[in-house]
């Protein structure tokens, strides 16, 4: 089998990708041949041939690698019932499996545990007779053991039928305190130049400067204000208020970095997969600036499974790239 019989293959990309590899083609070469980015080929290379990853190598010290996610994170998941009492459920079901949990009225206080609090940012679009808005809110959690709490929380919420509008938002925070300033003029510079192709990601309700709570930050004013800040605190004390898609304000309260961007949701996949996409950027950006845009180029940092969890997502919500 030739090059050409792969290429026209009804097979998905991975697939077409290895096949080339099997064939003998260099990473390079099955780029170019695929017209992909160099860094999608060096994903399904490393899935496929991990034996001989570096004995095959063209470049490795220019290859993005990213670490496992061992991060510390926090998690703000915007929701509302439509029926009375649920919140008390939702608390008892919770610490029925485990998972700490305490009803409060709004603050911004760091528990130990979760915390369901009031929020009175969401609107009753539908004209519910019952509706309960509410935000819970994770403590700081970490890696693997975070997102199996995560988990409980979601797949609680789904069964005691909490609800998601166009209000209601999903709010990432990770621990920022040992960024550099230079990690993060990186992160402000590669998410404006990526924002419109995670805009193609997200509803209506949370492109361009379309909420009032999830304000773009593609814009020159912005990002010379950041590029120009010679520490992390005048970095943050340049930024206008706390209402973008990334919120550095976050750092003088809690040390961390808070993204804002994306819509509401229970749905654990949707959480996950966003929370990994965060890591992903966040340690690309601790390395380096991208001068890349459209969602293809995202190979560049994301792993193959979350690059094509976006691209399917893209897809889902009838959007195109052109």
């Amino acid at each position: 089998m030739n090059a050409q019989l792969i290429l026209n293959l009804p097979i998905n990309k991975t697939q077409k990708i290895r096949k080339l590899l099997e064939l003998g083609f260099t990473r390079k070469e099955v780029a170019e041949l695929m017209g992909v980015g160099y860094g999608f080929v060096q994903n399904v290379f490393a899935k496929y041939f991990p034996d001989q990853v570096g004995s095959r190598a063209i470049n490795t010290t220019s290859i993005f690698s990213p670490s496992a996610f061992t991060r510390k994170f926090g998690i703000e998941i915007e929701a509302f019932f439509t029926s009375r009492g649920q919140k008390g459920k939702l608390k008892e079901e919770l610490e029925r499996q485990g998972v700490a949990c305490n009803i409060e009225g709004y603050n911004h206080n760091t528990r130990n545990a979760w915390k369901i609090i009031t929020d009175s940012s969401l609107r009753n679009t539908q004209n519910h007779s019952v509706f309960e808005a509410f935000e819970i809110v994770s403590p700081p959690i970490i890696g693997q053991n975070g997102l199996d709490q995560l988990k409980i929380v979601c797949d609680t919420l789904t069964r005691l039928k909490a609800k998601i509008n166009c209000s209601t938002g999903l709010h990432i925070h990770f621990e920022a305190i040992n960024f550099e300033l230079q990690t993060w003029k990186n992160l402000y510079h590669n998410y404006a130049k990526y924002e419109s192709a995670i805009d193609l990601c997200m509803p209506r309700s949370r492109r361009l400067d379309s909420n009032q709570y999830c304000g773009s930050i593609n814009n020159s004013n912005t990002l010379r204000k950041v590029e120009q800040s010679t520490s992390v605190d005048s970095l943050v004390g340049c930024l206008e208020n706390r209402y973008k898609k990334i919120n550095a304000q976050s750092f003088l309260r809690h040390k961390t970095v808070e993204f804002r961007h994306h819509s509401g949701t229970v749905e654990f996949e949707k959480i996950k997969n966003w929370i990994y996409f965060l890591h992903h950027l966040v340690d690309f950006s601790s390395r380096t600036k991208t001068q890349n845009r459209d969602l293809d180029s995202m190979n560049e940092f994301l792993p193959t499974e979350i690059h094509e969890f976006y691209k399917t997502r893209m897809q889902t919500l009838n959007l195109n790239l052109n």
